[in-house]
């Protein structure tokens, strides 16, 4: 059996809550009972798994939205950006130092990982003389589990060579029990045959999606360098929050300072502003304190499309992503918070809320093109979802080849659909994962898709 599952984000604790440890502990009870169901065989005997692989497929450490980028300012020693040269002894001191943040935030998670792949972390009840469970047996048979890493845009960091950059990835092996070695987290399967010939059996083909987002990766310097998105994010998501907290903090409720950490959690993303207005309103914040905010997030946004690395997107003579953010900004750079929530409102309602596919770009694989894959397997986007790619025939049978996004294992705050204008939010967490069977697993059935959300 294959569990594949992405975009879990677990943080630091800076920038926004991590998904909470009742998720893991959920996981934990739900792959046993896949791993029982796995074991009723297409001829109808049970046999119990001997194996079982899970594959992490990127954005499982949140290394981007940490506000330890951001402990020096530009020109001061020290002074590290997810752009600064990797090269350079401080970058991959930061990524040290985030990387042990995150693990020492989510110790009872990893834990929980980890003992699923230590001996006896995972058993099932042996087989009777009938080809059947035996449910009375005190002796359990164990399962062996190997958990694979794979990297995606908010975690490339582990993807980098170098000494440095080895004992960081021994510390992950060894909080998780990974299956990986120290050296280089892959990015694509093809950077492990080993992974990539697991992946074979169960014909399917995965990778994070990343590479398909202009915004968040750049294809002329390939993943092991920063993108856009990374400023956008450390610029002005982490930053913002501080600054206020900076600037305002003695002037507003310590609560509001709390909710803006969480702006990297809103859904869906254009409704950034509403929540932002939103938690004005909750806690009462002057018309003159609004302006206040207002004027220092139009001078972050400003800040941010002057630094060199942005403007180094910034192609002459044709319309490229900084020329939107700069149309974005400019428009809303002389207007209130609330001029701002009409028009998404308005955008809202008139075109929906939409959620991103990347489904058009397995159509391009080389797993799909030459009929190799039968699973096309993204995450990214955070939007679980399964489209129909095709059909063929194969030995006499029809068979399809499907894409699949694996979505993620995150709390959201998400805008009520129930007049909007009015800023509600709905917090619950979400957990999303995909299981493929071989060898006449599960009765002979070939995937299933779970998506769960939950409230504590």
């Amino acid at each position: 059996m294959l569990i594949i599952l992405s975009d879990i984000h677990i943080g630091d604790g800076t920038c926004s809550q991590s998904i909470s440890t009742g998720a893991f502990r959920l996981f934990a009870d739900r792959l046993k009972e896949l791993a029982f169901n796995a074991s009723r065989r297409a001829d109808g005997s049970y046999r119990p798994l001997e194996n079982i692989d899970i594959l992490l497929l990127g954005d499982i450490l949140e290394v981007l939205h940490s506000t330890l980028w951001l402990e020096k300012e530009a020109g001061e020693p020290g002074h590290v950006r997810p752009w600064t040269d990797p090269r350079a002894p401080e970058f991959a001191a930061k990524v040290a130092a985030i990387t042990r943040a995150v693990l020492e935030n989510n110790t009872e998670s990893a834990a929980i990982m980890k003992a699923l792949t230590e001996p006896g972390g995972l058993t099932l009840p042996p087989a009777n003389h009938r080809g059947q469970p035996d449910l009375k047996a005190r002796q359990q048979v164990p399962v062996r589990v190997r958990l694979h890493y794979m990297i995606g845009n908010h975690d490339w960091y582990y993807h980098l060579p170098g000494p440095a950059f080895d004992a960081i990835r021994h510390e992950i092996v060894k909080a998780f029990g990974l299956h990986n070695s120290d050296k280089l987290f892959p990015y694509e399967l093809k950077e492990s045959p080993e992974l990539q010939e697991l992946l074979a059996g169960y014909q399917v083909y995965a990778q994070h999606g990343d590479m398909y987002d202009a915004f968040n990766y750049d294809k002329t310097k390939g993943r092991d360098a920063s993108s856009l998105g990374d400023a956008f994010a450390v610029e002005i998501l982490n930053r913002f929050p501080e600054q206020v907290s900076r600037q305002l903090g003695s002037e507003l409720p310590p609560g509001l300072i709390t909710s803006l950490r969480e702006l990297v959690n809103v859904r869906p993303a254009l409704a950034t502003p509403l929540w932002i207005s939103s938690q004005l309103r909750q806690n009462g914040i002057t018309p003159a304190l609004q302006i206040k905010l207002k004027d220092l997030w139009d001078e972050m946004c400003n800040e941010f499309l002057a630094l060199p690395f942005v403007q180094a997107f910034d192609k002459p003579f044709k319309l490229d992503i900084v020329d939107g953010l700069e149309l974005a900004i400019h428009l809303t750079d002389r207007v209130s918070f609330q001029t701002i929530d009409d028009l998404v409102v308005w955008v809202r309602k008139k075109f929906g809320p939409g959620e991103a596919t990347f489904a058009r770009h397995a159509l391009k694989e080389e797993a799909f093109l030459d009929r190799k894959a039968q699973f096309i397997v993204y995450g990214h986007t955070h939007h679980q979802e399964i489209v129909p790619l095709d059909t063929f025939l194969h030995a006499q049978h029809l068979t399809s080849q499907i894409y699949l996004n694996s979505g993620t294992w995150h709390t959201y705050f998400d805008l009520a659909v129930y007049k909007p204008e009015e800023q509600k939010f709905v917090p619950y967490e979400v957990l999303t994962y995909l299981a493929f069977y071989t060898d006449g697993q599960r009765g002979g059935r070939r995937f299933e898709t779970w998506s769960g959300s939950f409230s504590d």
